[in-house]
């Protein structure tokens, strides 16, 4: 163990106590780590012991490598603690140490959903997007959805009998339980239509794929139909060809 190993106590008394001294260096610490190993630990710590007993408690360093089992143990375990603290604060400041937020990993085949880019200048931007997280569907897919299909025009009525901000069949309202007359609703519905589309079916292209030509077409067809107007669709929602 002996403090002799790095220069004695006197020698670290007269070094640097801040990390990256002389002493601690000797010792096995490195300042970038850090690295302790067993004897390292020792040897550190009780040169900080030694130096806070000269401080605190008014005795040499040759006084204190003559302190009784219990005292030493009981002086170890507050001087390290103290040193810990010390540590902890001197890091508290280091940018290289700081934890940085993870960065975002694209697992290979997850679907890439590109923001919504459109108005925001609709009165039911908000309770789309709170649409949304209700059902669990992403809230930029969602709003790509309801500017093809509507424009948001809350008002809108296609040749098929679609209505709405999302453009529900009123066969569709109904086994939802929604009024499509009422933009709220009508928001939610879709959300939700949208989110059991997808649960069918595993994948937000497919999901996109039942909402406009139906779930049947899609099964039928082992994926995406062949109509131009799905393809052209999916593909506007999407972002890509």
């Amino acid at each position: 163990m002996p403090p002799e190993d790095c220069g004695g106590s006197k020698a670290f008394i007269q070094g640097k106590i801040a990390l990256g001294s002389e002493c601690s260096n000797a010792s096995g610490y490195r300042g970038d780590g850090p690295t302790w190993d067993s004897q390292g630990v020792y040897v550190f710590r009780f040169a900080t012991i030694a130096v806070t007993s000269v401080i605190f408690f008014g005795v040499t360093a040759a006084e204190a490598q003559t302190l009784s089992t219990r005292s030493r143990n009981d002086l170890f375990s507050n001087q390290t603690a103290l040193i810990d603290n010390r540590l902890a604060s001197q890091y508290a400041h280091s940018k290289r140490l700081i934890p940085t937020a993870p960065t975002p990993v694209r697992v290979p085949g997850a679907e890439t959903i590109p923001r919504y880019d459109g108005s925001q200048r609709s009165a039911w931007i908000d309770t789309a997007r709170a649409a949304a997280r209700r059902n669990g569907v992403p809230e930029d897919l969602f709003l790509r959805l309801v500017r093809q299909e509507s424009g948001w025009n809350p008002n809108a009525r296609s040749h098929k009998g679609a209505m709405g901000l999302a453009q529900l069949m009123p066969g569709t309202a109904r086994g939802l339980g929604v009024d499509p007359r009422n933009p709220a609703q009508n928001l939610d519905g879709g959300a939700r239509y949208l989110a059991m589309q997808y649960r069918t079916f595993g994948s937000w292209r497919l999901a996109l794929a039942a909402y406009n030509a139906g779930p049947g077409a899609v099964e039928r067809h082992g994926g995406i139909p062949p109509y131009r107007e799905t393809r052209n669709y999916v593909r506007i929602i999407m972002g890509r060809s």
